[in-house]
């Protein structure tokens, strides 16, 4: 990025300044680091990154949580200067479980990704509309799915749960208990065989992305957009991303 007209701050996302004024946001006009992070991301920032420098500064946030030294956000200026519009980098498909919030573990802030969640990070008609609009018409550059560890979701499809509406939510989830090779107690209780399936759900999650979405695959593709997974460890805050 040497040399580029956009300052990086060190949260490591690119910012224009509040102090610029929203025509300034909205035209990537470089301003001091100090005033760049405040603001949400504009459209020429946005634009301006690859895929993997959008991973990698996902990296970098999950790098400051787990260090316990995340940027400070100023929650309003952000809502100030994303309320005329918003230019996310990612759209992130993950688990409703209270733990794993992915905002919070990436260290971003409002306007930087889009956040879809469901129970088992799975993906069906909905949130595939909804990650085609992400992608396709507002820009962004990375779908991530994220797994996590001890998932009640995933160890209720091991022992095949019945409730309600969950039970065919649950159904999607099954054929990643299928699919994973494990010698050991193959049950709900069993911690490392459910961390073991999730990371299997997140793989096969992925791939049902690719295969059910010919826009989101096509993006993927042409190198405009990188679908991957990760898996993110509730005991020690690391998100480990799948090659």
């Amino acid at each position: 990025m040497a040399g580029h007209p956009l300052n990086l701050d060190r949260r490591g996302w690119l910012k224009a300044g509040v102090a610029a004024g929203t025509a300034a946001v909205m035209a990537g006009v470089a301003v001091a680091p100090n005033d760049a992070q405040a603001a949400s991301l504009s459209q020429a920032q946005r634009d301006a990154m690859t895929p993997d420098q959008v991973i990698d500064m996902m990296k970098r946030g999950n790098a400051r949580f787990r260090a316990g030294k995340p940027q400070k956000h100023d929650y309003l200026a952000q809502k100030r200067s994303s309320a005329l519009g918003q230019y996310p980098a990612a759209v992130i498909l993950s688990c409703i479980d209270s733990r794993a919030p992915a905002e919070i573990i990436l260290d971003t802030g409002i306007g930087e990704t889009f956040n879809g969640r469901i129970a088992g990070n799975i993906s069906n008609n909905d949130l595939l509309g909804s990650m085609e609009f992400a992608c396709a018409a507002a820009g962004a550059k990375v779908i991530l799915v994220m797994g996590h560890t001890a998932c009640g979701a995933v160890a209720g499809a091991i022992d095949n749960v019945q409730l309600g509406h969950l039970t065919g939510l649950l159904d999607v989830i099954k054929p990643a208990v299928e699919a994973t090779k494990y010698t050991g107690d193959r049950s709900g209780k069993n911690a490392q065989f459910v961390d073991a399936v999730a990371r299997t759900n997140v793989q096969l999650t992925v791939e049902a992305i690719r295969k059910n979405s010919p826009i989101l695959a096509g993006l993927e593709k042409e190198g405009k957009i990188k679908i991957v997974g990760s898996m993110y460890d509730l005991t020690n805050g690391m998100l480990t991303f799948m090659a």
